[in-house]
């Protein structure tokens, strides 16, 4: 007579609850996290249509993206995999709530402003302009002028500190310095213009205004960046480098030119570049110091100077009539200011890829 035999292998039956809780689960469909947020946005669309603030319905959006997803997976996977599908629905909210800003202000600026990127606009002042057209000649080489002064003035001060810092300082200079520069990198933009205003009111007297005003103001808010970012950059340069220049008795002067500069020079021009993209759209120092000009002035020290920045609030502020020339006037160079900063972000990148130091492997 023969018995049957069981498998002492055999694995404990997954369908049957153990405790009262159940081994396995189903599993919603791979498309309803997709679906589910596409669902949503429609519904936030059709309110939005119907006189909802679009803040709102982003909201609204969000909390009934995670509330379904949560409630579906909950059902059908259990509460441990609907807790997992919760979090990450929160996650993605956060990050589309936190862009949806970004992507407002680049369409406005973008519909509002396209219209004037005219040759006329790019090659005109506002010299004797009232009404529509005219141009922003003026405040674009106003700009560049001043925003490369205050490169030349901010750049070799920021390195040289950033050296001190790292290979030279020791004790309670090198931490005064550091303090100072942390103190530096937060103070508001209307103090780098004031004091600028309050330099050179001293030597020249009170309602001066020239370019190179804007570029001191500039410079203060430009320096703490490089150091910092300098600083860094320097720290991340492995001590065998320098200990193997020391073998071979070169001076530490020496060194530092051959051998850390040269390495770390991709990640101080990257630092350089978006120091220079964070000053150039600046507003309040330059109201201060630049002032306002209908013509084009080059002379960084004589007079004043338009800028793209001031240029684009006082068209804002300040309309003609009828008011519709300045404020597309006033749109466009704020939609070229966005362009540059995104052009500079974009060189950092391009300098970080062709300089940094090659690695075998």
């Amino acid at each position: 007579m023969s018995t049957p035999t069981t498998s002492r292998n055999q694995g404990p039956d997954l369908d049957k609850p153990v405790g009262g809780i159940p081994l396995s689960h189903g599993t919603i469909p791979k498309f309803a996290p997709q679906a589910t947020l596409l669902a949503a946005a429609v519904l936030g669309l059709v309110l939005n249509l119907t006189g909802m603030s679009i803040g709102l319905a982003a909201v609204l959006v969000a909390v009934l993206y995670a509330v379904v997803i949560y409630a579906w997976s909950a059902s059908v996977e259990g509460g441990r995999k609907g807790k997992d599908r919760l979090i990450t629905a929160v996650v993605y909210s956060a990050f589309l709530l936190a862009l949806l800003p970004l992507i407002s202000v680049v369409v406005t600026v973008v519909s509002e402003g396209f219209a004037r990127f005219d040759a006329e606009f790019f090659s005109y002042s506002m010299r004797g302009v009232v009404g529509e057209g005219g141009g922003i000649y003026h405040a674009l080489m106003g700009t560049l002028i001043i925003t490369a002064l205050a490169a030349v003035i901010s750049v070799p001060i920021g390195m040289l500190c950033a050296i001190y810092l790292v290979e030279y300082g020791r004790g309670k200079l090198a931490k005064a310095i550091t303090f100072f520069v942390d103190v530096m990198t937060g103070i508001p933009s209307i103090v780098a213009g004031l004091f600028a205003v309050a330099l050179f009111t001293l030597f020249f007297g009170p309602g001066v205004r020239m370019g190179i005003m804007g570029s001191i103001a500039l410079s203060v808010l430009m320096i703490p960046v490089v150091v910092r970012s300098t600083e860094e950059m320097l720290k991340l340069v492995p001590n065998e480098l320098r200990e193997a220049a020391y073998a071979l008795a070169v001076p530490k002067w020496r060194m530092i030119v051959k051998v850390v500069l040269p390495t770390a020079l991709a990640g101080i021009a990257t630092g350089v570049t978006l120091a220079i993209a964070r000053v150039i759209g600046e507003t309040a120092p330059l109201l201060l110091t630049v002032g306002i000009t209908s013509s084009v002035n080059l002379n960084p020290f004589d007079g004043r100077m338009a800028t793209l920045s001031v240029f684009s609030y006082y068209e804002y502020v300040s309309p003609g009539v009828p008011p519709e020339p300045s404020l597309d006037r006033a749109w466009a160079a704020a939609l070229l200011l966005i362009i540059i900063v995104m052009a500079l972000n974009l060189v950092a990148r391009v300098i970080s890829r062709l300089f940094a130091p090659k690695t075998r492997g």
